[in-house]
Order: C-alpha cells, then sequence, then structure tokens
C-alpha cells in the first residue's frame, strides 16, 4: 500500500556528528580551551564557544585568534591544545548518554549510518577506536573529506552520496547550531540534541530537538514505537 502524499517517506540512513553527540568531548575541547586562554590572561566566552563549535580546527582557532587578538599561529594554538586535550581524554572521556542503544536499534532496523564531523581523521579514528566503533559504521567523513566546513552543506550532501540515500531520508542527529545548520541546509531530517554548552544555540532548522539520543522523538523516525 503506498504512503499517502501527507506521510513523510520512512528513514533510510543515519549520520552522526562526532563530538558533543556521540562523546562528551565538547566538554574536553571547553576545558582545553578555558586553559589556553588562561595562560594568555584571557578568558573563554559563550560567544567564542559558539563560534568555535561545530567548525573544522583552523576555522575555530581563527576565531579565538581574532577575538582575543592572539600572536600565536593556527599551528602553534593546535599543538599547544593537543597536548592539554589528550591529558584530559584519560579522565574525562566518556560516551553521550544512549550512544549504544541507539546504534543496536539502528542496527536492528538495518539502516546504513555514518558519522560526519569537523573533527581530522587521525582524531576521529582514535575516539571511536578507544570504544571499539569504528567497524559499526559502513562509512565515516570528516574535515579532509570536504572543501567547506560547517555550516555549508557540503558535508552532509557528502554523506548522502555515500550512503546511496537522498537527502529527505537521511536522518542527522547533530548538538551544534553549525551542523544542525548544515545539514537543514543539505535537506537532510535533522534532530538537534544538545548538551549543558550548546544548549542556547539556534536551532532552526531541525525537525525536533531532543533530550538525549534515545529521545522518544528520534525512535519515532526510527519506526520505534
Amino acid at each position: 500500500m503506498n504512503a499517502s502524499p501527507s506521510t513523510p517517506p520512512p528513514i533510510a540512513a543515519v549520520v552522526f556528528d562526532l563530538d558533543g553527540l556521540m562523546f562528551n568531548t565538547e566538554d574536553v575541547f571547553n576545558i582545553t580551551g578555558r586553559e589556553l586562554l588562561r595562560r594568555r590572561g584571557k578568558v573563554m566566552t559563550h560567544e567564542l564557544l559558539t563560534q568555535m563549535m561545530g567548525r573544522r580546527p583552523h576555522e575555530a582557532f581563527a576565531a579565538m585568534i581574532q577575538m582575543h587578538e592572539l600572536l600565536e599561529t593556527y599551528e602553534e594554538l593546535l599543538e599547544e591544545s593537543r597536548i592539554i586535550f589528550e591529558a584530559l581524554l584519560l579522565e574525562h572521556l566518556a560516551p553521550m548518554p544512549g550512544l549504544f542503544e541507539l546504534l543496536d536499534l539502528i542496527e536492528m532496523r538495518g539502516l546504513t549510518k555514518g558519522v560526519a564531523t569537523s573533527s581530522p581523521r587521525e582524531y576521529l579514528e582514535d575516539i571511536l577506536g578507544r570504544f571499539d566503533l569504528l567497524d559499526r559504521f559502513d562509512f565515516t567523513l570528516t574535515a579532509e573529506d570536504v572543501t567547506h566546513g560547517k555550516p555549508h552543506p557540503e558535508i552532509y550532501l557528502t554523506a548522502a552520496a555515500r550512503a546511496g540515500v537522498k537527502p529527505e531520508v537521511m536522518l542527522v542527529l547533530e548538538d551544534s547550531q553549525a551542523g544542525t545548520q548544515s545539514a537543514a541546509a543539505a535537506g537532510a531530517v535533522v534532530v538537534s540534541v544538545p548538551h549543558e554548552i550548546s544548549r542556547s544555540h539556534n536551532f532552526d532548522g531541525a525537525r525536533y530537538v531532543a533530550e538525549s539520543l534515545v529521545d522518544p522523538k528520534i525512535l519515532r523516525l526510527l519506526g520505534d514505537e
């Protein structure tokens, strides 16, 4: 029986952002950025956090350099922040609530699933590898795979092509304003799952704003009534 014109087509693929969506790494980035600026007598502001979140590293650090008129180069800040970040990961890294339950459900549904992040590939493989998750995704897209970073739609248009589906049947899960704008501009079905740091972001373009990865709104989209 054919669906009526008003019935949205079923979801055929699910694409996850990485930082702040699958793992609490935005918390670790926040601590890292604050320490980086503290060493220079500067303060991390909510405005700067919003500008940096969801962006590729060179774009995020460019915002920091511009806002605080820092003298260091992107490469110098990146290397110092990497040392701080990696030390913090050992103590702070954790999956976001509901991640493994949602992955299990998606696999039960037989849906294609991927990751589309603004972070570098080496970093993605490190984080997913710590939890034996690399093999559970059909594809992964990183900063190296696109010319334009979020909020440009390129990464999610590429994700739809990799998944072999039209964007309108691809569910994207995002935690940030930039990521939500990127997925919405690509024509995907977007559910934003904010955390404490991104809760005040503008999520216009999202189908829903969810409380967690196992929010009933997400489960209903996947046919889990």
